[in-house]
């Protein structure tokens, strides 16, 4: 059975729709945290590497002294035994540094279900996709862009690692217990009620489903086509 490992960074945090999607096409998953007391994880034996969001930012000292420097060294494995990465949010992020772009704040954080504008010939659905981001991505030159809104990338494509900046994880599961862990408060300071994200999220969670299947099915198809 193909094999995927999946790098949290937080005990709340799930694969979400994202799981459900690759365990209905046949792959074993192995969720593995990464912080700063646990040990680094291996690429080695997985067929595909899937790196989740974090409430930290990867252009952090700190972080990156504590544990995101290791994480860098696992994509750089990654890279060179030829796993496929699936990066979200702060993994988008952490392939975009790793491949020599740059992850700045930005001026206009997204938090809540947005669409997103396709490019090229990406096949990337416009959504809407839940976001919850308040840095952006410039990638490398080299990268290739697959979709945009007017605040930031919101998906590119580096050999055959694909980076989003959305959560196609997120059910109304997963945000519950982001906000039961205290992510509410970034959600008011952007003028958002938490109850009011949760409504919308069970109406969206649908439709979420399936585009997240489409999404992982186009990963597949780039990373092991």
């Amino acid at each position: 059975m193909a094999r995927v490992l999946i790098i949290r960074h937080h005990s709340e945090d799930r694969p979400g729709l994202v799981g459900e999607a690759f365990e209905a096409r046949g792959f074993e998953l192995d969720v593995v945290m990464m912080d700063a007391e646990s040990p680094t994880p291996s690429a080695a034996g997985y067929d595909l590497l899937v790196v989740l969001g974090s409430k930290h930012a990867v252009y952090d000292e700190r972080i990156e002294a504590a544990w995101f420097g290791r994480e860098l060294e696992v994509l750089a494995e990654a890279d060179q035994l030829k796993v496929p990465v699936l990066g979200i949010c702060f993994g988008a992020q952490a392939l975009c540094v790793h491949y020599g772009g740059v992850v700045k704040p930005s001026g206009d954080p997204e938090i809540g279900w947005y669409k997103i504008e396709p490019l090229g010939e990406s096949g990337i659905d416009e959504g809407p996709w839940f976001e919850f981001h308040f840095d952006h991505c410039i990638p490398p030159p080299h990268a290739e862009l697959w979709a945009r809104s007017p605040r930031a990338v919101q998906a590119f494509a580096i050999g055959k690692n694909v980076g989003v900046q959305f959560h196609p994880e997120v059910d109304e599961v997963q945000l519950a217990e982001w906000f039961a862990s205290g992510d509410d408060n970034g959600a008011r300071e952007f003028g958002l009620e938490p109850a009011d994200l949760l409504a919308q999220t069970a109406l969206e969670t649908p439709g979420a489903r399936v585009r997240t299947a489409a999404l992982v099915d186009l990963f597949l198809a780039h990373a092991l086509g």
